[in-house]
């Protein structure tokens, strides 16, 4: 049989009070078993009229602050964090039947800290991010490369590309974080941490 924590769940969700610190134990293990992108979560958003709205972005941070993102602050996303600033992050490890779903409220990143992550991007990379109107219509894939084209012309310099203002990263400070993994005949485990009074509380969920 397999070995059980205190709450009597499977081990993997080990006997810890800090759910980042379960996280980052779980992440560490995706990152052994994952083909592609086992920082790949889906990101869940609503606008001004309630209107849902998930699509995959790549965690690209994580500390006591919370999960950090990067994308174009004009784009759709960040258009309804800036209205409504409230996610849910939700990852999916298929191989490891496990998944973790986080809830909170979200900031965007000081300027500090997203140059620091702008300037370890690859060169082309941060050349897109001056060359996409992310989101917008566009008529034909030759725009996109003659911007591409234009903008490397411009900056020359691969290791001195600077950041644009409309290019930045959301950090998502979690109020409740529920770990599930996967078990036969779908009694699943499931095990909730929610903050209360700035305390991590502990309960156990129903499949």
């Amino acid at each position: 049989m397999n070995q059980k924590n205190s709450l009597g769940l499977d081990s993997c969700f080990k006997d810890l009070e800090d759910p980042l610190a379960l996280f980052t134990i779980w992440l560490a293990e995706a990152t052994k078993k994952e083909i592609n992108d086992p920082n790949a979560l889906s990101l869940a958003t609503s606008n001004s009229k309630n209107e849902p709205s998930v699509r995959m972005v790549l965690l690209k941070g994580l500390s006591k602050k919370g999960f950090v993102f990067y994308t174009n602050l004009n784009s759709p996303k960040s258009n309804d964090l800036k209205k409504n600033p409230k996610a849910e992050m939700c990852f999916h490890w298929k191989s490891l039947q496990r998944q973790i779903r986080i809830f909170g409220s979200i900031n965007q990143v000081s300027d500090e800290e997203a140059d620091d992550y702008f300037g370890s991007r690859p060169y082309e990379s941060k050349i897109g991010a001056w060359a996409s109107d992310q989101s917008r219509v566009m008529k034909e894939k030759a725009e996109l490369l003659k911007k591409i084209e234009e903008f490397k012309k411009k900056y020359k310099n691969e290791k001195n590309v600077p950041r644009p203002q409309h290019w930045s990263g959301w950090c998502l400070n979690p109020s409740l974080i529920e770990f599930w993994l996967g078990d036969q005949y779908r009694i699943h485990e499931r095990l909730r941490y929610k903050k209360v009074s700035n305390t991590w509380k502990k309960e156990i969920l129903y499949p």
